[in-house]
C-alpha cells in the first residue's frame, strides 16, 4: 500500500514540476511578445508624431509590397492610430496573461517547496 502512495506522490510531483516548467516557458514567451509589441507601438507613435508635424498639403506614401501608394495624410494617420490601438490592446492582454502565468508558476513552486519541506526524512 505504501508503494502505491509513493507512486501517487511521485506522479503528483512530476505533474507539479511540469506545470512549473510550462508556466515558466509560457511566461518567458509572453514577456518577449510584450517587449516586441511595445517596440512596435513606440515606432508607430514616433511615425504618427512625425506625420502630424508635416503640413497638410504634403504627399504621403504607404508601402504596399514592393511599391508605394499615395495615401491622404488623414487616412494614413487614422490607419496608424488604429494599429497603435490594436498593439495597446495586445499588450494589455499579454500583461494579464503574464500575471496569470506568474501566479501559476509561483503556486507550483510553493507546492514543490511544501512537498519537499514536509517530506519524511530518511535516517
Amino acid at each position: 500500500m505504501s508503494s502505491l502512495s509513493d507512486e501517487t506522490l511521485r506522479k503528483i510531483l512530476v505533474q507539479i514540476q511540469q506545470t512549473a516548467i510550462q508556466s515558466k516557458r509560457a511566461l518567458d514567451l509572453s514577456v518577449q511578445q510584450t517587449s516586441a509589441k511595445e517596440r512596435e507601438r513606440r515606432i508607430l507613435q514616433l511615425t504618427i508624431d512625425e506625420i502630424s508635424q508635416i503640413p497638410g498639403d504634403i504627399r504621403t506614401y504607404k508601402g504596399v509590397g514592393k511599391m508605394f501608394m499615395q495615401v491622404p495624410r488623414k487616412e494614413m494617420e487614422q490607419e496608424l492610430k488604429g494599429q497603435e490601438k490594436e498593439l495597446t490592446d495586445d499588450i494589455t492582454s499579454l500583461n494579464k496573461k503574464s500575471k496569470y502565468l506568474e501566479k501559476q508558476f509561483s503556486d507550483a513552486q510553493s507546492q514543490l517547496r511544501d512537498i519537499f519541506h514536509n517530506a519524511p526524512k530518511n535516517q
